[in-house]
């Protein structure tokens, strides 16, 4: 039996999937099991749970081979990330109780970074599990490419997107969830001993010109990518919404500047199978 955390969202419904085509049995771990219908349809056992109470997580994960942790994402953290310290510690504390046979996390690109920023909150989760006494593997994602989505509407209705990634014409490690979820569960049926880091990353690297010109061959008309300046970018993010932009503002900077980077050597990253125009494609179809 294998535990999902996060079967409802893109990355861990590819890992259930993959899995129950592999002919192995899913534990959807869920906080509403109404919102798992289609899995227990599906054949999962559905358990519910939340990700900051440690013994609802702890009685989710009792009895399995492994373990998919997918730690919400907190976009608007308050300072010194109470929001995911919260949810590290119940993940711990259940993962230490409830030894699974091995336990797949999924991390991000740059966790290894000194300086703050959004992504400090995987740093933290994994300093937390890497000393746990059951094998941990955490994945190391480069950039989504399904961030693309909030491009969708400005390049179909302006014919431009707006890009805090930059330069334009900088190549940036993007992936595919699909391909996320697929390495996850790949990993999930292997074996390995300790603590080990895989970093993944699509085909090829991406730059916001290349997801410009994919845009203009779906949508049959010009799309440019233009610079969302950064001096702008405090104010932009408030008038969305958030409290406390800055994190937000230096995880962009990291990937601009260099200091969210794989840590490993270019040789040992995974190269995932989906391409970007497939991605997009699939984001503009949805979006119609």
């Amino acid at each position: 039996m294998y535990a999902i955390t996060g079967i409802t969202g893109k990355v861990g419904g590819a890992v259930a999937r993959t899995l129950l085509a592999a002919g192995q049995p899913v534990r959807a771990v869920v906080r509403d099991a109404a919102r798992a219908r289609s899995w227990a349809e599906r054949g999962c056992e559905v358990m519910t749970a939340d990700m900051d109470d440690a013994a609802t997580l702890t009685a989710a994960f009792e009895g399995t081979q492994g373990v998919f942790i997918l730690p919400p994402s907190e976009f608007d953290p308050s300072p010194g990330f109470p929001e995911a310290r919260a949810v590290i510690d119940a993940v711990r504390g259940a993962l230490q109780s409830a030894a699974p046979g091995k336990v797949v996390c999924l991390s991000t690109i740059g966790v290894q970074a000194t300086e703050t920023n959004l992504l400090t909150q995987r740093t933290l989760m994994e300093q937390a599990l890497s000393t746990l006494p059951v094998p941990v593997t955490f994945l190391r994602p480069g950039w989504f490419m399904e961030n693309a989505a909030w491009d969708v509407a400005p390049a179909r209705d302006t014919g431009t997107i707006p890009s805090f990634l930059q330069p334009l014409d900088k190549p940036v490690p993007m992936v595919a969830t699909a391909d996320v979820g697929r390495v996850a569960a790949q990993l999930l049926l292997g074996g390995w001993r300790g603590v080990r880091v895989v970093e993944l990353e699509g085909p090829q690297r991406v730059t916001p010109i290349d997801i410009a010109d994919t845009f203009a061959r779906i949508l049959g008309h010009a799309v440019v990518a233009q610079v969302v300046q950064r001096d702008t970018w405090e104010a932009l993010f408030r008038a969305q919404g958030m409290k406390e932009p800055l994190p937000r503002m230096r995880m962009l900077d990291g990937f601009n500047e260099g200091f969210l980077a794989f840590e490993g050597e270019e040789a040992d990253i995974v190269k995932g199978e989906v391409e970007l125009e497939t991605v997009l494609r699939g984001l503009v179809s949805q979006a119609d």
